[in-house]
């Protein structure tokens, strides 16, 4: 259904977008016919309206699109194309007339505006129409003048070619001035801008996320800067009555000075820049005193105007900033009127005022800059904050640092500290296939001696691949300049390092490298973060026992599972596993003994399952297996492979009185979705119930649900598996002596059915001079309830959620009546049991 859906969605995506293309042809067609045969009037004016319609409409969208495509340029210019053609033919009644020049007009006009593939599109559509117009004209009678359509096809061609190469060529150079222009005046702007130190380092040597930045508070402070000189500039040329005010500043080398600002209306100043040792200006900055000179004759020459100076008084005066020459200050007037000591005055103080307009200003762009900064470093942090896992972390990571300067190279290590091994664990940029994976023990490299002195290393960032190594010499990065390893530190433990690397030297400055050391301390407070939650879920999701899924994680599982079953109609099947006798394993051999049985059990079901099914201890030593995709003779093959293979298996443990091997079984109970239940809690009960069936049947066997089971008929159900072999449900007896009674030894007397001795445990190793033993006690059992249900909890056969609580035994001396209630009483030594006897089976 979806991919119906997404075929027609995708046809009438098609259809519409190529209608005003089949829109054109047609109407292309119509003049055609009307060159054949003239259309009636009616559907002339038909043709015309949805032609002109159509025009219009795909105009304003062309003109109203930035860039538009090249099948918009070429239904534009077919509807032209086709619209010339239509009035041609109306006007003229011909090709060959007057009116025929326009269609030269339309071609260029199309090639000028249209993309290059669209132009070639365009005119070969009016040289098939052209022709087609003449053939048509042809069936009234009319003779074909291929010769007068020869010389029309090669004029569009002609006009198409030229106009599309001269105007683009125009357009190329009017464009390639502009950039040129505008990189001149960016230029500048950096020059200004780092004259006024706004800016530590060139433009070039930054990164591309920081330089954006610094240029944009470059453009804003030197346009700040330029105001205030210019306002203080004209407040002197007007208070004073001068000719020209001017404020030029030294360059970083000292020999150059260049004009920052001016306020004047002499229209021979020169742009400059001028030579620090240049007349006026040299004696300011020789004598780092005011220079004030009156009474100058018409021809004398000054450096800052073309030709003869046009003023008689001149006033230089050196602009200094913390004690360090910065500029000179040029004030000029055209009367022979020398400066008196109240002007020198108001001059020194326009140079003090424009030297705080730059000082206030570099420190506004600084304040921005810090901004800037802390704003990264926020976004950092809450990006980290929002990782919950180790690769969102580190993915988070890496894009901050991204964002804090440019980076090429990117790569983070988690260390081991109890085996002392670092592993690669993430790599951005080049060689992510090589690195990614590494493991690395702890060596002489860079990561290893960063984690050691917690500081970052190697020193300023500048990375020198002949002398230092980073990895090992066998696993290294790209060759790069400048590369740098953060420390990942929490709490003064070391998880692990961030590397960083870029193909520019000296890409990690001191401000950088500051800031990329807080983002470390933030990474790696995260990475603790999303190991301390990964293994609180763990706890919360997991048996501590087994590794298996807890109780509550396997009802949200089985949920889910069941949802999917119902929704897609599937099978699914519950398997609820039970270790026969597991009351009397803890008691004889210890509680140590009993984990590894249960751990041993969780390793054969993990095996056994496959990818898509759910594992889960239960409680006790009761273990649930969820099977997607399994019918009850599935499920029931599972079963038996892990009844067979936990039988196959012997344990070794250290018990209390030395290494102990025992082997256990377990009883299994079957139900299947949708026939045993359609909800979780009914298709455990029915898998309880199962097992119960599997308990009373002798243990050690597999059993499926079925509806008789429900019904309380108490019948065994249809399908079931026992073991074929001595029963396994038996803890093992420890060996005996050789004066030991033989194992052939006669069985006890006959006794009722509820006290069978196959349901008896063998006995524990008894010396040659013990007493002979009675015949054994036989586990009471709990007569069945009333239309054949599962026997109480507790009780032989009755899986429960912890340890099983020891079956009651029938003292023989008493004669007691087989079924009958007995006092609990203090566990007792298992008798010994016939080996040749058999299991009792299900009838």
């Amino acid at each position: 259904m979806a991919n119906l859906v997404l075929a027609v969605l995708t046809a009438r995506r098609i259809a519409r977008n190529a209608a005003p293309l089949a829109c054109a042809l047609a109407l292309g067609g119509l003049v055609v016919l009307d060159a054949a045969e003239p259309l009636p009037r009616l559907a002339a004016a038909a043709a015309l309206i949805v032609l002109v319609a159509a025009l219009v409409q795909r105009a304003r969208r062309r003109a109203a699109a930035i860039e538009a495509s090249a099948l918009l340029d070429l239904e534009v210019g077919a509807l032209l194309v086709v619209a010339t053609f239509a009035a041609v033919l109306r006007l003229d009644g011909s090709l060959d007339g007057d009116a025929h020049a326009a269609l030269y007009v339309v071609i260029a006009l199309v090639s000028a505006f249209a993309r290059p593939g669209a132009s070639l599109l365009v005119a070969l559509a009016a040289a098939a129409l052209e022709l087609a117009v003449r053939s048509a004209m042809a069936k009234r009678g009319a003779p074909i003048a291929w010769s007068a359509a020869a010389p029309h096809i090669g004029f569009m061609a002609v006009f198409s070619v030229l106009n599309a190469a001269i105007l683009r060529a125009e357009i190329s150079r009017v464009r390639k001035a502009s950039n040129t222009r505008l990189k001149a005046e960016i230029e500048r702007l950096r020059d200004d801008a780092r004259s006024y130190r706004l800016l530590s380092a060139p433009a070039q040597a930054r990164g591309a996320a920081q330089k954006g930045d610094d240029e944009r508070l470059a453009r804003s402070g030197v346009e700040e800067i330029h105001q205030s000189v210019l306002f203080a500039l004209r407040l002197l040329r007007e208070s004073l009555d001068l000719y020209t005010a001017m404020l030029l500043w030294q360059n970083d080398a000292g020999t150059h000075l260049r004009i920052s600002e001016l306020a004047s209306d002499a229209p021979n100043l020169s742009e400059g820049p001028f030579l620090s040792g240049d007349g006026v200006f040299g004696a300011a900055i020789t004598q780092r005193a005011p220079v004030v000179i009156g009474g100058l004759k018409p021809g004398y020459k000054l450096p800052y105007y073309v030709g003869p100076s046009p003023v008689r008084a001149v006033c230089a005066l050196p602009v200094f900033e913390h004690g360090q020459l910065r500029g000179v200050l040029v004030v000029d007037r055209v009367e022979d009127r020398p400066f008196s000591p109240r002007e020198l005055e108001l001059i020194d103080e326009a140079c003090r005022y424009a030297v705080r307009a730059i000082q206030n200003e570099r420190v506004f762009v600084q304040l921005e800059r810090a901004k800037i900064e802390q704003g990264k470093l926020y976004r950092a942090a809450e990006a980290l904050g929002a990782a919950t896992t180790e690769p969102g972390v580190i993915e988070a990571g890496v894009t901050s640092a991204r964002e804090i300067t440019s980076v090429d190279f990117a790569a983070v290590t988690l260390y081991d500290e109890a085996q002392k091994v670092h592993e690669i664990r993430a790599v951005s940029g080049d060689g992510v296939g090589e690195l990614t994976g590494q493991r690395f023990r702890h060596n002489a490299g860079l990561v290893s001696m960063v984690l050691q002195n917690r500081h970052p290393l190697p020193y300023r960032g500048e990375y020198d691949e002949k002398r230092q190594i980073v990895f090992t010499r066998r696993v290294t990065p790209p060759s790069m300049p400048s590369i740098i390893v953060l420390p990942l530190v929490v709490h003064d433990r070391p998880l692990g390092t961030l590397v960083l690397g870029s193909r520019r030297r000296a890409a990690f400055t001191d401000s950088v490298r500051s800031t990329l050391e807080v983002l470390a301390s933030h990474m790696a407070v995260s990475l603790s973060n999303a190991r301390m939650m990964r293994r609180l879920e763990e706890l919360a999701t997991m048996d501590g026992l087994t590794g298996l899924l807890n109780k509550r994680a396997m009802l949200e599982v089985a949920d889910q599972k069941i949802t999917a079953a119902r929704r897609f109609s599937r099978r699914l099947s519950v398997l609820v596993t039970d270790i026969d006798h597991f009351k009397k394993v803890n008691d004889t051999y210890g509680h140590d003994v009993g984990d590894v049985i249960i751990k041993g059990l969780g390793d054969v079901l993990r095996r056994a399952k496959r990818t898509t099914d759910a594992v889960a201890r239960f409680g006790g030593e009761e273990f649930v297996v969820i099977c997607e995709e399994t019918d009850a003779r599935g499920a029931m093959l599972l079963a038996e492979r892990v009844r067979e293979e936990l039988g196959r298996t012997t344990f070794h443990a250290a018990g209390s009185s030395g290494p102990v091997q025992c082997q256990v079984t377990c009883s299994i109970g079957i139900a299947t979705y949708p026939e045993a239940g359609s909800t979780w809690e009914e298709l455990f009960k029915a898998a309880d119930e199962s097992l119960y069936v599997s308990k009373r049947s002798g243990r050690n066997r597999s059993t499926a649900w079925s509806p008789s089971m429900r019904s309380g008929s108490g019948h065994p159900p249809a399908l079931e598996a026992s073991a074929p072999a001595k029963p396994a449900s038996e803890p093992p007896a420890p060996a005996r002596s050789a004066s030991a009674k033989p194992a052939s030894e006669p069985p006890a007397p006959a006794r009722s059915a509820s006290a069978k001795a196959a349901s008896e445990p063998p006995a524990p190793a008894r010396s040659a001079s013990a007493r002979p033993a009675a015949a054994a006690p036989a586990p009471q059992r709990r007569p069945p309830a009333a239309g054949g249900g599962p026997s109480p909890a507790g009780h032989d056969g009755a899986p429960s959620g912890g340890k099983r609580a020891a079956a009651p035994s029938l003292s023989p001396a008493q004669g007691r009546a087989a079924g009958e209630a007995e006092p609990r009483s203090k566990p007792r030594r298992p008798p010994e049991v016939d080996p040749t006897s058999k299991p009792k089976t299900a009838a």
